[in-house]
């Protein structure tokens, strides 16, 4: 500790990378309070540095502390409002803090940008059920207004303040409130094996000498237990909000209610919401590791929703192509590529007959993995070039580059995967997305290699090494710097090469003189 007091008073005295490096060792470790020192120092050299902020944002996290996640995740979004592991990171934050609908709004914005990552999808999925649990769905729940009586209803509770209303201990002086037995049975439900805990904290407080002292580092013992009590107050009233007990009877009073439903009956008497839901748990299933599942689910939504009207659809279109874009993943999976392709090309026919671009860009990335996955790269590059008008941002434009230029490179035509993965480079650096950066970096050096521009690939390898180590990708790293020996060798052959050749230049010329 004396050490980054030193530090505190006289500066870092190692590099960024160095402290960052160390704090993700601790990380790993599970040493997240010694991790924060370490990033906090990091950040002293580079207070803006967004991958360290998001870093120390989620030890935060894990130390319970949501609220200054939140502050770092948000100041790694200052300058550029689409960095996807910030957008994440103050989606879990917002989420641990229990604002379930500002956190769906940016775990929304997240898979928007970045559709591939299942960690959004998941985000959604989970922030939804918590919103669904807290405030249960429309269905279930009845309003009754009888004559005008609310009116008076209303300024009598106006009367009575908050006096009704659930207070959760925050401060330290607040004393517990008295529990019913049902209430308390709840909180016992919730802490599962933490309620032991929590009853000999209690007791520990009851306790007057105990808590008159104090700990070795100067803190009440007194404010130390109440602490650990309001912590583990607050955490039951989150996870009363993730599932709460009544919602649970709730739920299965509603599907005792409708068991009896014939099976003929729609799914839903809401289409959107059954969509939605659908969607969502063929995204889930497939995220698992259960494309069997998926497509079967997906199967199943797409003949309902084709059995249903315009009216009760009005995107309908645009439904069943998404459907078929699911029907499609799941069958890349599956390893059934030809079904796959059908799928996607449906999706794809679907969006050009109504001008659905979002839709269009959607399948034409899709057409072009399927054919990339089966060695078809003209196929999959001309899908993609198509595709290039409708990347929207520039991280979209990175991947979409360099998976272009991938496909040059194992067509042999080098000068034009220079070409794209100079483009991707170029969209990564706007981004400021160090694992694209590292990818695009990659792409050009091997291009340049096989151009035969060996000291160009180093230069780019070095660049990708500083990528590498700054993300702490340890296999990236080891087949950078082989790639690098490789390239450095082929330097040196090279210049022997060219050395020979001048030797014999000019032997032959003195032959001639």
């Amino acid at each position: 500790m004396s050490n980054n007091q030193d530090e505190g008073e006289q500066g870092p005295k190692s590099s960024f990378i160095t402290y960052v490096a160390e704090g993700d060792q601790l990380f790993i470790k599970g040493e997240f309070a010694k991790a924060i020192e370490s990033y906090t120092t990091a950040l002293i050299l580079q207070p803006t540095e967004k991958n360290c902020l998001v870093a120390r944002s989620k030890c935060y996290l894990k130390l319970g502390d949501p609220e200054n996640a939140l502050k770092d995740a948000e100041t790694s979004l200052k300058n550029e409002k689409e960095f996807f592991k910030g957008l994440y990171q103050k989606a879990e934050a917002l989420y641990a803090m229990g604002d379930f609908e500002f956190a769906l709004v940016f775990y929304h914005r997240g898979h928007r940008l970045r559709p591939e990552l299942q960690e959004f999808r998941l985000g959604i999925q989970k922030s939804q059920e918590a919103i669904d649990n807290s405030v249960g769905s429309p269905a279930s729940v009845k309003l009754e207004n009888k004559g005008d009586l609310s009116f008076f209803h209303k300024k009598e509770e106006g009367k009575k303040g908050k006096a009704n209303a659930p207070i959760r201990p925050l401060k330290k002086e607040q004393k517990q409130q008295s529990k019913s037995p049902r209430s308390e049975k709840t909180v016992r439900q919730l802490l599962g094996e933490l309620y032991s805990d929590k009853e000999y904290l209690e007791k520990l407080l009851k306790d007057q000498d105990l808590v008159k002292g104090n700990t070795r580092s100067g803190i009440k013992v007194h404010d130390l237990i109440l602490s650990a009590i309001t912590y583990l107050d607050t955490r039951t009233e989150f996870w009363r909000q993730q599932k709460p007990i009544y919602a649970r009877e709730r739920d299965r009073k509603l599907m005792q209610q409708q068991w009896n439903k014939t099976k003929q009956s729609k799914p839903s008497s809401d289409p959107t919401k059954y969509i939605l839901n659908s969607l969502e748990e063929i995204d889930l299933a497939l995220a698992a590791g259960d494309p069997e599942l998926s497509c079967r689910k997906a199967r199943q939504v797409l003949k309902t929703v084709q059995g249903w009207s315009d009216e009760d659809v009005p995107n309908k279109k645009e439904v069943i192509g998404n459907l078929h874009s699911c029907l499609g993943n799941a069958k890349i999976e599956i390893g059934d590529m030809d079904g796959a392709l059908e799928c996607h090309n449906k999706d794809l026919e679907i969006a050009r007959q109504n001008n659905l671009p979002e839709s269009k860009s959607r399948a034409l990335d899709n057409v072009g993995r399927v054919y990339a996955r089966i060695g078809k790269f003209p196929q999959a590059i001309e899908a993609w070039e198509e595709k290039i008008p409708l990347a929207r941002s520039s991280l979209e434009k990175t991947w979409l580059f360099h998976e272009i230029g991938r496909c040059y490179l194992e067509l042999d035509h080098h000068t034009e995967a220079l070409d794209y993965g100079e483009k991707s480079l170029a969209s990564a650096t706007e981004a400021e997305d160090d694992e694209w950066q590292l990818n695009a970096s990659v792409l050009v050096a091997q291009s340049e290699v096989k151009l035969g521009h060996y000291q160009a690939a180093v230069t780019y390898f070095e660049k990708a090494l500083e990528k590498a180590k700054l993300i702490n990708d340890e296999a990236a790293k080891e087949a950078i710097r082989n790639a690098l020996e490789d390239a450095n060798k082929r330097i040196v052959e090279q210049l022997e090469t060219e050395k020979l050749g001048d030797g014999a230049e000019k032997k032959s010329g003195r032959r001639e003189w």
